[in-house]
C-alpha cells in the first residue's frame, strides 16, 4: 500500500517509476521484514523473558536439550508481523493472492499462537489437542481451497514437472489437494523446527526458489517460453515470498545456534502453510516434494517410525524421530546436523528451478 501513495507522484518525479517494478518492490519487502526483525529482536526476547514465556522440553527428548529449558519462544510473534506489514507496504492491496496468504498467516497463526500459549503461560505441556489442532488447520484450508477453485482467473489444473503438455484437470478434486498441501507442510515445517535454526534456514531456501517460481509465472512471456503456467497476478506473490526471506534472516541471527529464541508453533505453522498456499498459487503444487524435500523427509520419518513401532509392537527404524535427533544420539554435534540439512535444502532447491527447463 505504501508504494502506492509514493507512486501517485511518479509523474512530478520520473524515478519514481522504479515503484512499479515487481522486482524492486520485493528487494524492498526482503530488506524492510530483515530490518523489523533484526533490530525489534532483541526487544522481543527481553519481553518473552520478562513474560517468562520459555521453552518446554519433553522429558523423552535428547538429553542434552534440557540446556535449551527456559529459552524464550513464540518468536513467531516477531516473524509473522514482519511479514505482513513489509508485505503490505510494497505488495499491490488489490491483488486477491495477497489477501488469500495473509489469511493464512492469520489464521494459522492464530491456532500456533493458541497452541503456545497453553504450552507455556498455562503450564499445559499438550497444548492445543492434536484433533482440535487439525481440524481447524483442515478448516482453514478448505476455505482457502474453495476460495480458489471458485475464482475465475484460477484452473484445476495440476501441473506435473518434466512434461511439456500433461496437465490433468482435477475438477473438484482439486480442494481436497489443497487441502493436503496446506496442512501437510504446515506440519510438516512444525515437525523440522526442533534445533536452532534448523527450519528457518531450510524456509528461507524454499521461498527463495518460490519467489523465482512465482515472478516468472506472473510474466505472461517468461512463462509461456518456460512452458509453465501462466498465472495472473501470482508476480506480487513475489513481494510477500521476499518479505518471508528478510524475515527469516532477521530471525536467523537470534535463532542460529546456540539460539537466544525459538519460533514456536506460531511461527512454523503458519510458515509452513503459506509455503503449501504459494505452491498451489503459482501451480507448483508438486515442485513442493522437492523444494521442501527436507520437510517431507522429516515428516515421512515420523510417519514411518510411528507406523513400524505400532506394527512391529515397539521396535524402531529411528532411534528417535524426526530424524534430526536420530542424528543427534548417533554423535553428531548439533550445530553439523543443522548445517548438513541446510547443504541438503539447497541442492533440493537447485534441482527444484531446474525442472523450469527441464520439461
Amino acid at each position: 500500500m505504501l508504494y502506492k501513495l509514493i507512486y501517485l507522484f511518479h509523474t512530478d518525479l520520473s524515478w519514481l517509476n522504479v515503484f512499479r517494478y515487481i522486482t524492486f518492490r520485493t528487494i524492498l519487502s526482503t530488506l524492510t521484514a530483515l530490518m523489523i526483525c533484526f533490530f525489534f529482536g532483541g526487544w522481543a526476547i527481553r519481553r518473552l523473558h520478562e513474560m517468562q514465556i520459555g521453552q518446554y522440553i519433553r522429558d523423552d527428548g535428547p538429553p542434552n536439550h534440557k540446556s535449551k529449558q527456559g529459552t524464550p519462544t513464540m518468536g513467531g510473534c516477531l516473524i509473522l508481523p514482519a511479514i505482513i506489514l513489509s508485505t503490505l507496504f510494497w505488495a499491490a492491496p488489490e491483488n486477491i493472492y495477497i489477501w488469500i496468504v495473509m489469511f493464512v498467516i492469520l489464521v494459522f497463526g492464530a491456532i500456533g499462537f493458541i497452541d503456545d500459549y497453553l504450552k507455556t503461560a498455562k503450564k499445559d505441556s499438550r497444548g492445543l489437542s492434536a484433533t482440535s489442532k487439525f481440524s481447524f488447520q483442515i478448516l482453514a484450508a478448505l476455505v482457502v481451497a474453495m476460495v480458489l477453485y471458485i475464482y475465475p482467473g484460477f484452473d484445476s489444473r495440476l501441473n506435473l514437472p518434466f512434461f511439456k503438455t500433461i496437465a490433468p484437470d482435477l475438477g473438484v478434486g482439486y480442494i481436497p489437494l489443497i487441502v493436503f498441501i496446506i496442512v501437510g507442510a504446515s506440519n510438516a515445517v512444525n515437525l523440522t523446527d526442533g534445533l536452532d535454526g534448523l527450519a528457518i534456514s531450510p524456509l528461507i531456501v524454499a521461498f527463495g526458489s518460490y519467489l523465482v517460481f512465482a515472478y516468472l509465472s506472473g510474466h505472461v512471456k517468461i512463462a509461456a517460453y518456460l512452458q509453465i503456467p501462466y498465472v495472473s497476478g501470482t508476480g506480487e506473490i513475489s513481494v510477500l515470498c521476499g518479505a518471508v526471506v528478510g524475515a527469516g534472516l532477521g530471525f536467523l541471527w537470534y535463532n542460529t545456534y546456540p539460539a537466544e529464541i525459538f519460533m514456536g508453533d506460531v511461527g512454523s505453522l503458519p510458515l509452513g502453510a503459506v509455503l503449501g498456499t504459494v505452491a498451489v498459487i503459482t501451480k507448483q503444487e508438486l515442485v513442493l516434494a522437492l523444494v521442501g524435500g527436507l520437510f517431507v523427509f522429516e515428516a515421512l520419518s515420523v510417519i514411518f517410525q510411528v507406523a513400524y513401532f505400532k506394527f512391529t509392537g515397539g521396535q524402531r527404524i529411528f532411534r528417535m524421530a524426526p530424524i534430526h535427533h536420530h542424528f543427534e544420539l548417533k554423535g553428531w554435534p548439533e550445530p553439523k546436523v543443522i548445517v548438513r540439512f541446510w547443504i541438503i535444502a539447497i541442492i533440493l532447491a537447485l534441482l527444484s528451478i531446474s525442472t523450469l527447463k527441464v520439461r
